[in-house]
């Protein structure tokens, strides 16, 4: 006689992925579905400077048929001052690493994210939400460090009636790891978009831009979108 799933186990199947169109959250989003989840994916504009990560979210969801929210929360814009993603303020080029990436920082931006998913989850009942941080972005954002998941994680799990974990799969690996993983899932990367530009062609000398590239030359793979340079 097979044994009654317990009311934990059953929610579990279900993840909140939070899910920006990116190359990340995208291997994050299959790994969800491989691990044989149910996935409600959320996607977020809090006025970043275009949307084109938003429209891949949007395309991929609809392909693989996937529940997906895109949330308008552009309004605390006026709040968050200070980031290149959000102000009229040049992107800077370079490595992840240099000094002016820093520029990048969005204040505050993972811990509202993390928490407005916290409450979806508990909404339809998922006891965890996917996050895609990885090694790579620890020098540059403070809010994708472990520390920052962990803090985030223990007050999650007790912040409502119901516990939700937050679950970061690729937490302690590097984006070349990532793709690595991707590739293994047979994934095409041609609908994920990661430059900080919102051009026609994605720029090839931003942070993200070299970031990406250098995980498909590791991976000894040809990134399939195309760039200016």
């Amino acid at each position: 006689m097979t044994e009654k799933l317990s009311t934990e186990q059953i929610k579990i199947e279900k993840v909140v992925v939070i899910y920006s169109g990116g190359m990340d959250s995208f291997t994050v989003l299959n790994r969800a579905l491989k691990d044989g989840k149910e996935v409600f994916a959320l996607s977020f504009d809090y006025g970043q400077r275009h949307v084109k990560e938003l429209e891949c979210a949007s395309k991929v969801c609809n392909s693989l048929g996937v529940k997906h929210k895109v949330i308008d929360i552009s309004s605390i814009n006026q709040l968050l001052a200070g980031s290149s993603l959000t102000d009229d303020i040049d992107i800077p080029e370079g490595h992840y690493e240099a000094e002016n990436m820093k520029s990048t920082v969005v204040p505050n931006r993972n811990m509202i994210l993390l928490s407005l998913a916290v409450g979806y989850a508990v909404s339809v009942g998922a006891a965890q939400v996917y996050y895609g941080a990885h090694s790579g972005d620890h020098t540059i954002y403070p809010d994708c460090r472990p520390e920052f998941v962990q803090k985030m994680n223990d007050v999650c799990l007790i912040a409502n009636y119901e516990s939700v974990e937050i679950f970061s799969p690729y937490l302690t690996v590097d984006k070349s790891a990532i793709l690595s993983d991707g590739i293994s899932m047979g994934l095409d990367y041609s609908d994920t978009w990661t430059c900080y530009n919102g051009r026609e062609k994605a720029c090839g000398k931003c942070g993200a831009c070299e970031e990406r590239l250098e995980a498909f030359s590791d991976n000894n793979v040809v990134d399939p979108i195309e760039y200016e340079a």
